[in-house]
């Protein structure tokens, strides 16, 4: 792991990633791979693979544990699907990392990337403008 010496300015850094990605995760369900892992490489030199582990570290601790509950008291938690959705999750998490650790890192910031891009398309309504563009070439 790059963080070699945890100096005041790198504890700060940290705990604003962890701030941001939780108040993200509170607001939209996102955070460990829109914030924590581009902060990490950005920020402070981790390679992908230890940003990836690290996000997914993050993730063993009950950290989303408050703001679920504010979810849960207004109504807005299935546990039946909770529940379906940690097995599969685990499940999906041990094999995409046996992947994900066999590949380049390059590789893999490219695949997140384009993730990130396609995700960002779907929820602006974009992908049916993009492929049309892109029809347009062909």
């Amino acid at each position: 792991m790059p963080v070699k010496r945890m100096d005041t300015v790198t504890i700060i850094g940290i705990l604003l990633i962890g701030l941001a990605a939780g108040m993200l995760g509170g607001m939209v369900g996102v955070g460990g791979g829109l914030i924590v892992v581009p902060a990490l490489v950005f920020f402070f030199g981790f390679s992908q693979h230890a940003a990836q582990g690290t996000s997914l570290g993050l993730l063993v601790l009950p950290v989303a544990l408050f703001g679920m509950l504010n979810y849960y008291k207004q109504g807005y938690v299935d546990f039946r699907v909770v529940g379906l959705l940690a097995i599969s999750f685990m499940v999906g998490s041990y094999f995409g990392s046996k992947w994900a650790l066999s590949l380049p890192q390059e590789t893999i910031k490219k695949y997140f990337a384009v993730l990130l891009f396609y995700t960002a398309f779907k929820l602006m309504g974009w992908e049916k403008s993009l492929v049309s563009w892109i029809r347009s070439w062909g």
